[in-house]
């Protein structure tokens, strides 16, 4: 006799709540949503610039700063490995909130947020470089998005202290990044020795650079503060502007670095870390009355000349130290500089 034939299980089509979780997974892994952010982000631009014009309403100004800094959260969170969407959506609800209570306080924390967040975004945002073009590309990239978010800043309105402002968000900025730059380091055991004495620099730049400032705004005598303004007055009246210190001498230098030693080492994560010096103060440009627009790009663009101009010194020194010597052995080290990291609209973990 013949064995009898087994009966095939029916398979169960899937759920309705499976067919639901692959389709939002397709959309969220296509390029829909990057599309959808850059319009948003584009079109809360256009409200921004529009509003300082000005042009139309008077809440554009308050909309276009809600566009961009919803879109900046979202962007930070997923290049960092977080929830998109979660932190997207809550921006843009206290967003909202913030604009339609037009309350002082609120305004100003809104304001600090998004200088926080624009901030660290532009620095995570980069991608490594092998040579010193793409990490002056790099730095150019995180300096337009940090851009964006001082008009997006300025579009809240705050009612602020500028020196407080300044340390205040310079502060969180530097705090956010150095997080996000743990995790990606994995831990303080990915620094070695080199990372160390790189990040033990770094931090003395920036405190010497904040705290030269202060004691020479605070107690410097007239006949040294007149020697230093001097210089200040004459770039001012023949250039149109003067550069950051904290920009030339430390942030726009740490991003060029940090790209370039990324291709190589990932310790080059705690060298970009210190780009918030230079992205921070960008994403503050706009807030000081006494000065105006076009010094105020002036100024950022001559931070970006006098950094990149440090950051090649330091890149030509680090590869002399470090590096092979000659041009073909420089070449070939080019060449196999290739330390794998996602693509800039990737996440990074």
């Amino acid at each position: 006799m013949s064995s009898p034939v087994p009966r095939r299980r029916a398979v169960r089509p899937p759920s309705r709540t499976a067919r639901a979780r692959a389709r939002l997974r397709t959309i969220v892994t296509s390029v829909l949503p990057l599309v959808l952010g850059g319009v948003i982000a584009l079109a809360g631009l256009a409200a921004l610039v529009a509003a300082m014009v000005p042009v139309g309403p008077d809440w554009l100004a308050g909309a276009g700063a809600v566009a961009v800094v919803s879109v900046y959260t979202c962007a930070l969170a997923a290049r960092t490995g977080g929830r998109p969407v979660v932190f997207g959506a809550l921006a843009l609800a206290l967003g909202v909130v913030v604009v339609v209570a037009d309350e002082p306080v609120l305004c100003t924390g809104a304001a600090v947020m998004t200088c926080v967040v624009s901030a660290v975004l532009a620095v995570m945002a980069t991608v490594p470089a092998v040579k010193f073009v793409g990490a002056a590309r790099e730095a150019v990239v995180a300096v337009l998005i940090a851009a964006v978010g001082a008009l997006a800043t300025v579009g809240f309105a705050p009612a602020i202290t500028l020196a407080r402002f300044e340390y205040v968000t310079l502060g969180l900025a530097i705090l956010g990044a150095f997080a996000v730059v743990f995790r990606l380091g994995a831990g303080l055991h990915g620094l070695g020795r080199r990372g160390v004495v790189t990040v033990l620099v770094g931090t003395l730049v920036l405190a010497g650079t904040l705290a030269y400032a202060e004691l020479l705004r605070r107690y410097g005598t007239p006949g040294l503060v007149a020697t230093l303004l001097d210089g200040v007055v004459w770039s001012r009246e023949h250039l149109g502007a003067f550069p950051r210190p904290i920009e030339s001498v430390l942030g726009i230098p740490a991003l060029a670095w940090g790209c370039h030693m990324r291709a190589r080492r990932r310790q080059g994560w705690w060298v970009c870390a210190f780009g918030v010096a230079a992205t921070a103060p960008v994403a503050q440009a706009l807030l000081n009355p006494a000065i105006s627009l076009a010094e105020s790009g002036l100024s950022v663009l001559y931070g970006v000349v006098v950094g990149l101009a440090v950051g090649f010194v330091l890149i030509r020194v680090d590869l002399a130290v470090t590096g092979p010597r000659g041009s073909r052995a420089r070449r070939a080290e080019e060449a196999a500089a290739a330390r794998p990291e996602p693509a800039r609209t990737a996440a990074l973990q």
